[in-house]
């Protein structure tokens, strides 16, 4: 009976005073409230109540950042959420130097993002959200750090535009289309009259080019099923037929 008694004190000693610190976990001890060790995993005697331990996980954590309300530089009003991924690097610390580490971080990343995204404007959220995040993460890790905190990453999400700008928005990304075409078109004309003016000159230079473009043209048009036959003339015999005509006067002139 007594070494039953005994083998249950022990038990129930064992349960008080043992502590399992997991892997992923590391251990801070406080006796008689001050810091005096760093328990690694497996498991650790915690004298009780003169000692007491806390454990902080060391994994990834993934923060939601709820929605928030901004003004960009530009004033307009939109709504943007993000989410943060950070990691205690020193577990002593983030015990120690911050009362509730996890909600501080959190705080921490919501006035942040409003700071930054509003100090940018409309087009840079939209085009560069990389470069806006980099510098949210940068300014989280530098305030963090003196937590033990390590931020991982930072990735604004979604951005939520008022209706009436959506619309805005979708109108000037149409003008724009629109511009481009014009001006491609635009280019599309000048290169057509470059080369027909290259064109132009390659047959003024070369004698008999027109007339050989010509007879090109019209083998063209007989492959064609259709009855009507278009025949151009070529500027070549126009002008053989103006230099005929002038001679033929010269030399009427000249017998009178």
């Amino acid at each position: 009976m007594e070494l039953l008694t005994f083998i249950i004190i022990v038990i129930v000693l064992l349960v008080i005073i043992l502590r399992e610190v997991k892997q992923f976990e590391r251990g801070v001890v406080l006796t008689m409230g001050r810091y005096t060790s760093l328990r690694k995993p497996g498991w650790s005697v915690i004298i009780p109540v003169f000692q007491r331990m806390e454990k902080v996980d060391l994994r990834v954590k993934a923060v939601d950042v709820p929605d928030q309300k901004v003004i960009t530089r530009d004033n307009v009003s939109a709504s943007i959420n993000a989410v943060i991924y950070y990691k205690v690097a020193d577990a002593a610390r983030a015990v120690l130097e911050v009362e509730d580490f996890r909600f501080a971080v959190s705080q921490l990343a919501q006035t942040t993002m409003r700071n930054i995204v509003g100090s940018a404007e409309l087009d840079e959220v939209l085009a560069e959200r990389d470069k806006l995040s980099q510098r949210i993460q940068e300014i989280i890790d530098a305030e963090t750090d003196e937590w033990g905190i390590k931020v991982e990453n930072v990735e604004l999400k979604d951005f939520f535009l008022p209706e009436d700008m959506e619309r805005t928005i979708a109108k000037q990304a149409e003008a724009e289309r629109e511009r481009r075409s014009v001006i491609i078109k635009a280019e599309g004309e000048v290169a057509a009259a470059e080369n027909m003016a290259t064109a132009a000159r390659m047959l003024a230079e070369a004698p008999g080019a027109l007339h050989l473009r010509t007879l090109q043209s019209l083998n063209d048009l007989s492959s064609d099923q259709s009855n009507t036959v278009v025949f151009a003339t070529p500027i070549e015999v126009l002008r053989a037929v103006e230099g005929m005509g002038e001679w033929l006067k010269q030399k009427t002139n000249h017998k009178e």
